[in-house]
């Protein structure tokens, strides 16, 4: 919802929202009570399914790993199209109304419009409510905060010079969220290509090893709320 246009009806940072949203199921399912951080893993404590259909089915990946994963190595993990999923979800909630069009009159495309904007209204008053009084926000909100960083969704929100300040102060609601902060901190790895880097350096032969033995340097790859259910 925060990262939808309604000049354009396309969601903002189209690469790393998918990864924002994979981030997110992770902060569900923790306040679900499904899921603990162990280090900079996920441990998954209570497999019961929350009722969410795209939850329990990450809830179900991260049990068949059998141990506790890397957050930056599931987030990073192929499951794109979570944009996709979630926008079919707020969808059918009624939340927002697909519209199909055309690009140069040949390729089909859909644009979404919010149905209610009161209730996108009311989800941004929450960040702004926690940037301008410093009051410390909830875990939810302060997690949300945290992704909205992450994924680049500052300028979006706060946009131009005006807007600077409040881009600083909510990449500083990441300190009130530990689990958020940290899967925002896996977020912003997995851009910058932080996990292949590590299995490189795990696999690499000693003749690759650069100055000092530490690994040579590995290319840098990459991966309704954010993570509104």
């Amino acid at each position: 919802m925060l990262a939808l246009d309604p000049a354009t009806g396309t969601t903002a940072q189209p690469q790393t929202l998918d990864l924002g949203l994979a981030g997110a199921q992770l902060v569900e399912l923790s306040l679900a009570g499904r899921i603990v951080p162990d280090g900079d893993r996920i441990a998954v404590v209570v497999p019961r399914p929350t009722g969410d259909p795209t939850l329990d089915h990450a809830l179900e990946l991260l049990r068949r790993r059998g141990s506790p994963v890397r957050a930056a190595h599931w987030i990073g993990g192929p499951r794109l199209g979570l944009r996709q999923t979630y926008l079919a979800h707020l969808e059918r909630c009624g939340m927002v109304t697909a519209v199909p069009g055309q690009v140069c009159g040949v390729l089909p495309t859909t644009r979404y419009q919010a149905s209610d904007d009161c209730t996108n209204a009311a989800i941004k008053q929450r960040l702004d409510t926690a940037i301008r009084t410093g009051v410390p926000p909830d875990p939810r909100t302060a997690a949300l905060a945290a992704l909205a960083h992450a994924v680049g969704l500052g300028k979006h929100l706060y946009p131009g010079n005006e807007g600077r300040s409040s881009r600083s102060r909510l990449r500083d609601l990441i300190r009130y969220d530990p689990l958020g902060g940290m899967v925002a901190h896996a977020v912003m790895d997995v851009q910058n290509g932080l996990p292949a880097q590590q299995q490189q350096g795990r696999s690499a032969p000693a003749g690759s090893r650069g100055p000092a033995g530490r690994p040579a340097a590995a290319g840098r790859s990459v991966a309704s709320r954010v993570g509104a259910r």
